[in-house]
């Protein structure tokens, strides 16, 4: 059993219990009583974990229109950076928020600096990834200045995605402010919502609107299980490790540009493939070259488009050049995908044209830069010459397989039982918390939810993590562990 929604709602009882049966959720919030854990909050954690991502919420506008204090005031704290100048907030920062009982993600963009494709260029990348990444979007417009040439670019990118849209006034600080709001009705999309983003007037009209416009929850656009469509597979990397050179070797002919000169590829090439007598949608994306926000022109706008074609997969498979060092920015193309919850395959690109002495410094640099991710399956291959191609497929299909692995409950806790037996936690302040037990909430990535009698360490979480994978496989999928301590008020029975 795993997580899936079905399209037609059908498994919605299921869903508010995670991964859990209707049995196996009895027994657990039994056990979660005999402990002494407040059972409401129990549920919250399962259906926490349980529901896969949170609906998105994308807050775009031009720059000095107050997204960041309008982020602040959904979020009810002041986290994103506010200043009285435009281009503050450079990288998509993402906050999660609450509002009447359902919680979403919020997304504050920005990095809208004059580049040399000149501002309209920079605004329409930011604006078009936040826009395609969400679930619905809040444009806001500065109702003192009204719509601008940049308001009008942004509105045909949001009627271009067929997103809900909830259109904010920002900056009417009183009624008389109310009738300039009135004019971005001009706009063509729907009734403007007159806000004070920095006193907090009408955010709470403005948040109901944004309810209505989320959905409950996102609906799973991948897997062949729901959809019966190929299974997705990304191919990401720096720019000229191959990537376009491995998608043409494995669909057996010239699907896509390849070149020498680096950054050919621009936008995200879809191509359906047979392999393995299976049908797969491999996607060809643009070479991520350094932080989003340093980029400039097409290759900042290739980077979005990269990032929002990970965020659709199921798979990414990170192409590496096994012929230069290991660098840190082939770190932060890995850490990406793992962040975004996908699979992971590791391939080795230019096996061919290592000599012996570069193979084996080539293992210390894995040992030592990518120790993070020795669960992720690994192939050695030549794009060139096709060499050990037909590993790469088994590869992916390791990595979903560990990615839609699900434990039940029983089986997990004895082996809870076991490991904190064996290996308790370290006494920290003359106390010694324990693992009290636990459930996989979800699939797609694995997410466990551990309850404890007091706080867990890093170090510890990190433990149980590498014991899980030994016991359960987990191969190729990123585990996502919460865990939620008992008050003091409770006692164990």
């Amino acid at each position: 059993m795993n997580d899936q929604i079905q399209p037609d709602g059908s498994a919605e009882h299921e869903y508010d219990h995670g991964a859990l049966g209707d049995a196996e959720y009895a027994e657990f919030m039994e056990l979660a009583a005999e402990e002494g854990f407040d059972i409401e909050d129990v549920e919250g954690a399962i259906e926490e974990a349980g529901h896969g991502p949170l609906p998105v919420l994308a807050v775009v506008g031009r720059p000095n229109v107050g997204k960041s204090t309008l982020v602040n005031r959904i979020i009810g704290r002041r986290e994103a950076v506010v200043e009285d100048k435009p281009g503050v907030t450079r990288d998509r920062v993402t906050y999660e928020a609450e509002w009447a009982g359902r919680r979403f993600k919020v997304v504050d963009t920005g990095g809208w600096e004059q580049d040399v494709l000149g501002i309209d260029a920079s605004v329409a990348a930011q604006a078009e990834y936040a826009i395609e990444a969400a679930d619905a979007v809040v444009f806001v417009v500065d109702a003192k200045v009204g719509a601008t040439d940049t308001d009008e670019a942004v509105v045909r990118l949001l009627r271009k995605a067929g997103k809900p849209v909830v259109l904010c006034a920002n900056k009417v600080d009183g009624p008389s402010g109310e009738a300039d709001a009135a004019y971005l009705w001009n706009l063509g999309l729907g009734e403007p919502h007159p806000v004070s983003a920095l006193h907090g007037r009408g955010t709470g009209d403005m948040l109901d609107a944004v309810l209505e416009a989320l959905p409950e929850a996102p609906a799973q656009t991948f897997g062949s299980t729901a959809l019966g469509g190929p299974r997705r597979v990304a191919l990401i990397g720096r720019p000229n490790v191959g990537k376009s050179s491995l998608l043409n070797k494995v669909a057996g002919e010239e699907r896509v540009v390849v070149n020498e000169l680096a950054g050919t590829t621009r936008d995200p090439v879809d191509e359906l493939i047979e392999l393995g007598d299976k049908t797969w949608k491999f996607v060809d994306t643009a070479g991520i070259r350094k932080r989003v926000h340093l980029q400039q022109g097409a290759d900042y706008y290739a980077s979005l488009r990269t990032a929002a074609a990970v965020e659709k997969a199921e798979v990414a498979v990170v192409l590496i050049d096994g012929s230069e060092t290991i660098s840190v920015q082939d770190q932060r193309i890995i850490t990406m995908a793992v962040e975004a919850g996908r699979a992971l395959v590791l391939a080795y690109n230019k096996w061919d044209t290592l000599d012996e002495e570069r193979r084996y410094y080539l293992e210390r640099e894995i040992e030592t830069e990518l120790a993070q991710v020795t669960w992720a399956p690994r192939v050695n291959v030549s794009a060139r010459t096709g060499r050990h191609m037909e590993k790469l497929v088994p590869a992916i299909e390791t990595a979903l397989a560990g990615w839609e692995t699900r434990v039940p409950t029983g089986r997990l806790n004895a082996f809870l039982g076991e490991l904190v037996a064996a290996h308790p936690h370290p006494v920290r302040g003359g106390k010694q918390p324990r693992i009290l037990f636990g459930t996989q909430a979800g699939t797609k990535p694995p997410r466990f939810v551990l309850f404890a009698s007091g706080f867990i360490e890093a170090g510890y979480r990190r433990f149980i993590e590498r014991r899980l994978r030994e016991e359960f496989g987990f191969e190729g999928a990123p585990i996502h562990i919460s865990v939620r301590v008992r008050e003091k008020r409770g006692k164990k029975k």
